[in-house]
């Protein structure tokens, strides 16, 4: 599977950032040989499985200018470098309690040169600063992850939605949403992906 499957999505992307996503998989071949941050059968599906899974919140939402963006528990970087490269006029905070995870992540952003990324190896629970939104990938029960964060939000919004957490999650969702006790906005991502890979994956908006 090659990058046009982002271009199909997101077609006004400028000649870098298509370049950008096109280093994506070999960069990843390399690291993941040596760390392994994702699965070998996701590999060769990067650009479905993470990348554009990713983008997913770009679906959502278009990060302004000057705002700052948090991605906790990022892995090898999900969602955090596929949307620092969508938008590259946001700041992208990048962090994971796995520091060579950490390495995969700054590596790849040094190869492809992200200049508006910055990653750490700290638990989310001791990140300093606010930001305007936190963005993750399915690290945890949404009652488990809240408490995380919801200290981290900047007072003022300036998006299109209020400040909050965008959380990429599968499956079957109504329980997890009831016990977590949080009042929620479901965006299914089969209405923007037609790949079947979409069918059951939302992403779970929870305002500040």
């Amino acid at each position: 599977m090659t990058s046009d499957i982002i271009l199909k999505y997101f077609p006004d992307l400028t000649p870098e950032q298509q370049q950008q996503y096109r280093q994506l998989p070999e960069l990843y071949q390399y690291w993941n040989n040596q760390i392994n941050v994702i699965s070998r059968k996701d590999i060769d599906l990067l650009f479905e499985r993470h990348v554009l899974h990713s983008l997913g919140i770009a679906k959502v939402i278009s990060f302004l200018p000057g705002e700052n963006v948090l991605d906790v528990g990022t892995g090898g970087g999900f969602p955090g470098i596929p949307l620092a490269i969508m938008f590259p006029d946001t700041q992208f905070y990048l962090v994971d309690s796995i520091g060579k995870k950490i390495k995969v992540v700054n590596e790849v952003a040094k190869a492809i040169g992200l200049e508006n990324l910055k990653a750490d190896h700290i638990r989310a629970e001791q990140v300093p600063g606010k930001f305007d939104f936190v963005v993750s990938r399915a690290v945890t029960q949404l009652k488990d992850f809240y408490p995380w964060v919801k200290g981290k939000f900047s007072k003022t919004s300036k998006n299109t939605i209020s400040n909050g957490i965008l959380y990429l999650k599968g499956g079957d969702l109504q329980q997890e949403i009831t016990e977590s006790g949080l009042a929620v906005k479901q965006f299914h991502l089969k209405d923007y992906f037609e790949e079947e890979f979409f069918e059951t994956k939302q992403v779970i908006y929870v305002k500040a």
